[in-house]
């Protein structure tokens, strides 16, 4: 649990800068405000106004200011670090906390090491392009971890790729966490009542294989790859089911081969997850995807591509059934058509998957450690949740 977090003056307040606004990004800061709001800490979150974050931050309990960034750098970077240093002047806060890359590289410069300030790269910015971009992205992190106190990973390997990348910071590893009371383990009759209740799959035999991809249909994701591998994949009358918006949703769908469906948004995945026989997350790139975690928790197998935080999420000895390399349609296709076949492997995947999942990544224990964390940069004495950060 949180402990009740206060300065002789005011609670302690954290602002949270927050680009992007959907996806596991958003997930994460949502759960987190939630916990500190409930613990006795003021959360106060600076994101693009009208979005599902906006909405899902106020309704957890934060105060919400609007700061109009876009996803990428470009000419609008300097208004959007002058909003930024106005949000900070106006919510005080004991700490800043930037999530991803673009609230890191604003919320940087805004205050420049004169708040206590976490930095969170929910995968680092430098893998997501290439060429010269990506040579201006790791300068730039090299450059920014000047300006914050602890760059706070989400999985020991996300952590290592910043070192090995010549990144030079006070780091804390704590791995993302799920709200177990919302992802609950489902059996057979959750399946069928799950399938039953989705639109997308009537006409669909209710018995069908399935495979469900939750994710953002961007190139970080990989569902093109995904797309690939599916045609490969011999088991009769199986359904693949991509969940999710995205830039990419034309150009996958003109590509989908028979069997394919997409939901489009979806403000809630856990249907779906119940409904699955196997969750799969082909991305190219992660720190630690929070979709497999979810799957795992409700009792669903998951298969996942070798990157960053993804050993770090399975029980031991499943990386055979569960992990695939990176863009190897081959491989991928193997797996699951393994999993999709063989009911008791399936079945002894998802126990071990399940136990695993619900020990290991309760929310609250992550939000105990990062509270603990914020006391440590503040400097506050009395009582904290000192199980921490793993260095």
């Amino acid at each position: 649990m949180l402990q009740m977090c206060r300065t002789e003056e005011r609670q302690l307040t954290v602002l949270h800068l927050v680009q992007p606004v959907d996806g596991g990004v958003a997930r994460v800061v949502t759960d987190l405000v939630r916990a500190q709001a409930g613990s006795g800490l003021r959360p106060v979150v600076a994101c693009p106004p009208d979005s599902p974050l906006a909405a899902g931050a106020v309704a957890a309990g934060a105060e919400v200011h609007a700061w109009a960034a876009t996803r990428a750098p470009g000419p609008r970077l300097a208004g959007e670090v002058a909003a930024a240093r106005r949000i900070v002047r106006a919510s005080r806060p004991h700490v800043v906390h930037a999530h991803s890359a673009k609230a890191g590289l604003a919320g940087r410069m805004a205050v420049r090491g004169r708040v206590p300030t976490v930095f969170q790269p929910h995968a680092w910015s430098f893998e997501a392009v290439g060429g010269r971009t990506a040579g201006l992205a790791l300068g730039w992190e090299r450059f920014g971890a000047r300006w914050a106190d602890h760059i706070l990973c989400v999985s020991e390997s996300e952590r290592r790729t910043g070192q090995r990348a010549g990144i030079r910071a006070r780091w804390s590893v704590i791995h993302n966490g799920i709200d177990l009371d919302r992802f609950r383990p489902g059996g057979h009759a959750d399946r069928a009542a799950a399938r039953a209740s989705l639109p997308l799959l009537e006409g669909v035999d209710a018995d069908a294989p399935l495979a469900v991809c939750v994710g953002r249909l961007t190139r970080q994701k990989g569902q093109d790859v995904l797309l690939r591998a599916w045609r490969d994949v011999r088991v009769p009358g199986a359904r693949l089911v991509l969940v999710g918006e995205g830039p990419d949703r034309e150009a996958l769908e003109a590509s989908a081969p028979p069997g394919v469906l997409f939901t489009g948004a979806s403000e809630d995945v856990r249907p779906w997850l119940h409904a699955a026989d196997v969750l799969v997350l082909p991305s190219r790139w992660e720190g630690m995807a929070l979709a497999p975690l979810e799957a795992m928790a409700c009792g669903r197998a998951v298969v996942m591509t070798d990157v960053d935080g993804a050993r770090e999420s399975l029980p031991p000895g499943d990386e055979e059934h569960c992990l695939v390399p990176p863009e190897d349609p081959a491989a991928l296709s193997a797996s699951l058509t393994s999993l999709l076949t063989d009911p008791e492997l399936r079945e002894a995947v998802s126990r071990r998957a399940q136990r695993h999942t619900r020990a290991a990544f309760d929310v609250r224990r992550t939000a105990g450690a990062v509270a603990g964390l914020y006391q440590e940069l503040v400097g506050m004495s009395g009582p904290t949740t000192r199980k921490r950060t793993e260095r």
